[in-house]
Formats: structure tokens, sequence, C-alpha cells
């Protein structure tokens, strides 16, 4: 045995990631703004934990301005300009999605006069946008589905017939104006059929009151964002010849082979963390969404390959943990860990518990404090947003610091 430490290192930082096109850059602002869809704080939450935990040297906000049963002239946040003004425009983003229509159709059959009001209104929204944010990223988002998949539609050609015709307006304005755009309904869809073939009943909870998806299809919302943005598959990825105890290629990670180990053991540190599942969600239906589209394949690849083994099984354990088994010929083939539960997934958990926070206390600052005393403002208002606004830099601020990464010891031991 060599008596030498083997160590061959290959990282990827966050900035040689987003220089392969990433959309987000260094010290932007992102505000997300829609309806009770983006109101729910969930595929724009996910979305935000998948650019932390990818990116975890990214310096980005992110603010959440969606409102309950908005269209694109405003609704009972305010017209639509008032609403701009005040949850858009005060924070100076670099970057706004947009994402409206399932209101603006109201519900019933393509009617000329309403899609004529919301492409009008859409228009406005950009011209606006452009007018008060310059250089500002707009991305227009497709509305997302109304499900008619797994019910049957309650019109000819059915309200997502609607929204698709919305949706083409919006895919067509973006094209014409230069914006990026992100098809939050056609993926659902597919995601839906594919579902509803295998489990009709458990579908049917993918979407349970057909207009506001559960959190797993809000997984499925997030990645078409996220490709629209070309978001990287790549956690990390190792390949390590067992039978010489060579690293072999390295991906987003620094990894150190241990070769007088007496079993194959290397030391890894990845440069992110794998995207955190929302694991108090229906796991069922967390499974079903999953297996219905190709969101792990297209967002979380955490590969670990090991080629030369002897036939056999082999357990990973991590920081001393078993966190799989498979066969040999697995091994060689490649195994994904962004779905095992490792000490990464929880460190990554934990970044999305704080995301989950600092966006709650925003909603809590804008809605239960700055929105409703409008038109009457006790005296302490102006502190108590200000102390709230601080409360939420601090929690964002933990948010960013759990998501650095942490070195771990990795062993391949065999089973019988």
């Amino acid at each position: 045995m060599r008596s030498f430490l083997l160590t061959i290192t290959l990282a990827c930082s966050h900035g040689l990631f987003a220089q392969a096109g990433f959309s987000l850059k260094d010290g932007d602002t992102v505000v997300f703004y829609g309806d009770s869809i983006t109101n729910q704080r969930l595929y724009t939450t996910f979305t935000e934990a998948y650019v932390l935990t990818r990116f975890p040297n990214l310096n980005v906000r992110f603010v959440n301005s969606g409102w309950p049963g908005d269209q694109v002239d405003g609704g009972a946040g305010g017209p639509i300009d008032v609403r701009l003004a005040r949850d858009v425009f005060v924070y100076r983003p670099t970057v706004v999605t947009v994402m409206l229509g399932m209101n603006d159709g109201r519900y019933r059959a393509f009617d000329p006069a309403i899609f004529k009001a919301y492409s009008a209104g859409y228009e406005h929204i950009v011209k606006a946008l452009r007018e008060n944010t310059p250089n500002v990223r707009i991305t227009a988002m497709e509305p997302s589905p109304y499900d008619d998949v797994t019910r049957v539609p309650q019109f000819d050609g059915g309200y997502n017939g609607v929204l698709t015709r919305f949706g083409g307006f919006v895919r067509e304005l973006a094209a014409r104006e230069h914006l990026q755009c992100a098809d939050l309904n056609s993926s659902v869809v597919a995601m839906l059929l594919k579902a509803n073939a295998t489990d009709p009943s458990l579908a049917q909870q993918l979407i349970p009151d057909r207009v506001h998806p559960a959190a797993a299809t809000h997984f499925i919302m997030a990645e078409a964002l996220l490709k629209a943005w070309n978001a990287p598959a790549v956690v990390s990825a190792v390949e390590i010849d067992a039978s010489s105890r060579m690293l072999r290629t390295a991906a987003n990670t620094s990894v150190s082979v241990l070769p007088d180990d007496p079993v194959l053991a290397w030391t890894q540190i990845d440069a992110a963390l794998p995207i955190p599942l929302e694991r108090s969600s229906s796991k069922e239906l967390l499974e079903l969404a999953f297996s219905s589209s190709d969101f792990i394949d297209a967002l979380d690849r955490e590969m670990v390959t090991v080629t030369g083994l002897a036939p056999g099984r082999y357990a990973l354990k991590i920081d001393g943990q078993t966190v799989v088994t498979h066969s040999a010929d697995q091994w060689r083939a490649g195994v994904n860990l962004a779905e095992a539960d490792t000490p990464m997934s929880k460190q990554a958990d934990e970044v999305l518990q704080l995301i989950y926070r600092h966006n709650n206390l925003h909603w809590a600052r804008w809605h239960i404090v700055q929105t409703s005393f409008e038109t009457e403002k006790p005296p302490s208002l102006d502190a108590a947003m200000a102390a709230l606004d601080t409360l939420e830099r601090e929690v964002v601020a933990m948010a960013r610091a759990k998501a650095q990464p942490k070195p771990h010891r990795y062993e391949l031991v065999g089973v019988e």
C-alpha cells in the first residue's frame, strides 16, 4: 500500500457555474409577482432554496409579492399601479417574475373581450416595470394549470384550454419584448397525465382544488422557472476507481482519496448542497410527482460512481451513517444521493426551514403591519416595520451561513 495521501481536487465555484449561463447574478434582487398561487410561497421558496443551496456564495435577495385574487389590473391588494409601486418598485428589483392569468380568465369559456383586457393589462405591467426599474430583467410566466386532467373539464375545451391561450400570449409577448419566459403549465400537465395514469386517486391531490397546487406540484413549477434561468443539474459528481483507488473525475467538489485506509474511503467537500425536499409534505405525493417528471434528473444530480468493484453489494457510509446500499453494477452505473437521507440533505433542509421563516416574516410585515395600517398609522408603525425588516435580514444571513458546505468522510464497504 502506498503510504502517502493521494489528493486530487477538481472544484467548480459558484462563479464558474454562474458563468456557464445561470440567469441570476451576485447582488440581484428578485421579486415574485402574482396572485394566490404565488402567495402560497411554495414554488418561490423552492426556487430560492435551489439558488441558496446550489450557489451558497451568491448573494441574491428574494421578495414574494403575490396577492390572493390578483389579476392584471390588481385586486384586493389595490389597483395595479398601487400594487407595483408598493410591492415591487420599492425593492428596486433587478429581476421580476410575473405569473397572472388564473383569475383573469374568470373560470369560464374563452371570451375575446376578457382576453383583450388580459393582454392589455399584462403589457401595461411590462411597460411600468421597465419605466420604473431601469435594466430590470423580466421573466414572464405562462400561468400554471387548472386541473382538467384528473377531473372532467367543466365545459368543452376545459378552463385550462383558456389558460393555455393566455400562456400563448405571454410567450408571444416575451419574444416580442425580449423577456425571459417560463412555461409553468405544460410541464405540470405532463406530470398530471403521467401521475393520473399511475394512481388516479392520489393524483387528484396534486392540485386538490383544481387551482392551488400542493407542495409537490410547486416543485415542478419551480423546475420550469429554474430551467428558464438555465439552472445546472449537477450538485456534485465523483467517479472513483476502486481497484487503483484513483479519483477519475470530479465536478463541483473537492475530493481526497485515502489509499492507505483499510476500506475504500475518501473525504469530500462539495461546493453545493442537494435541493431540500419538502419532507413535511406527503411522501407519497412527492414520490408521485417526482416519478412522473424529470425533476430529480434535471436539477438534483448528486452523483457517486465507483468502478473496479468485485461483484457483491456495497454500503456507502457518510460520517459513519449508512445512507444507501447497492450492487457493484449499480455503483459502476452511478448512484444519485440527492434523494437519500444524508448529512447534506439534512443540512439543506435546515436551510429550507430558515427560508420559510424569512418569507413568513416578510408576509407578516407586509400584510399584518404595513397594508393593514395604510389609512391609519400608529406612531410606532415605521419602527415596527424596521424591526421586522432587521429580523428578516438576520434570518436570511442565518440561512446563508447554514448553506455553506462542510467536509464529509465517505466509506464504501462490502455487505453480505
